[in-house]
């Protein structure tokens, strides 16, 4: 019997360090920081790839713990979070803490061993999502423009730790990734809209899932797509992108405008999840076949 507690009580630290520190989230984020690596290494460094996966993970993770330490309060009142370890009960607010503050720090030697710019963007981001980001959620939507800030840093960043350089390059990434998350976000709390009005957060532009959310949506994805085929002009530096890569993301970014204006003509939840699951593929489906892009061209 107490062996049966102990792997239930084991099993659920496991699960509760997951979810504090957003694993699934995370973990795609990384994936983000690889691409951009990739695409702006001229030599693949096995090393520095392993410091920029560890670290990324280390500050993401503290990121998303420090969110859910000030947002306890507001996560028991919400449907979808009021599982989450903290307001559960599962875990004590100085746990995470700890937790926190150990993945930053660690993040952030982390990427200084790649180099001292790395870390830098490593931890405007932390200080924008958890600083800035995380309270204006609940006073204005403009929240989501501020954390479309630290979001669109990770694909940015991995070209830096490359490159150990800011130019035209990751700043073309840095944009992509950037308008990218309007429709996201706002696909996100169209949906869930009635569960975040418990918790007193403004989710989307006009604060209500009407058409004028819907025509900003639209004009996000269309911004989202112009800035994803731009390299293939010529002019983002050592960031290429050939006719026939700048064309499946052309098709696979009407595939996401078709969902945003559907979202227009129907306006319903269901649309809203279609719209956001297009967009999810799309980034990933965008990173991969930039990276496959570089080594086929």
């Amino acid at each position: 019997m107490s062996t049966t507690k102990s792997s239930i009580s084991t099993h659920s630290a496991v699960s509760d360090f997951k979810e504090i520190t957003k694993m699934g989230l995370s973990i795609s984020v990384v994936f983000s920081s690889i691409a951009g690596y990739v695409l702006g290494a001229e030599t693949i460094d096995f090393f520095t790839l392993f410091l920029l996966t560890i670290g990324g993970y280390f500050m993401v993770g503290a990121s998303n713990a420090y969110n859910q330490i000030i947002e306890r309060d507001l996560d028991a009142l919400m449907d979808r979070t009021k599982n989450r370890p903290i307001p559960a009960g599962r875990m004590s607010v100085n746990t995470a803490f700890v937790i926190a503050t150990l993945f930053t720090i660690l993040g952030l030697i982390t990427l200084y061993i790649i180099n001292p710019r790395t870390a830098m963007y490593g931890a405007i981001s932390i200080f924008l999502y958890t600083c800035v980001y995380t309270p204006l959620k609940t006073k204005t939507p403009l929240a989501v423009f501020v954390g479309a800030l630290p979001g669109a840093i990770p694909f940015m960043l991995g070209w830096v730790a490359a490159r150990n350089d800011f130019g035209i390059e990751p700043g073309t990434l840095f944009a992509i990734q950037f308008f990218w998350q309007f429709p996201h976000f706002w696909s996100i709390g169209w949906f869930l809209h009635e569960d975040y009005k418990k918790g007193g957060f403004f989710m989307l532009p006009t604060g209500k899932p009407d058409k004028g959310t819907a025509v900003q949506i639209i004009m996000y994805t269309v911004w989202t797509i112009i800035a994803s085929i731009i390299p293939v002009f010529g002019f983002t530096g050592d960031l290429k992108l050939s006719i026939f890569g700048a064309i499946l993301v052309f098709l696979l970014g009407l595939v996401m405008l078709f969902y945003a204006f559907k979202l227009f003509t129907k306006r319903t939840v269901e649309v809203a999840k279609q719209l956001m699951l297009s967009s999810v593929f799309y980034i990933t489906m965008l990173q991969i076949i930039y990276v496959a892009d570089k080594f086929l061209r």
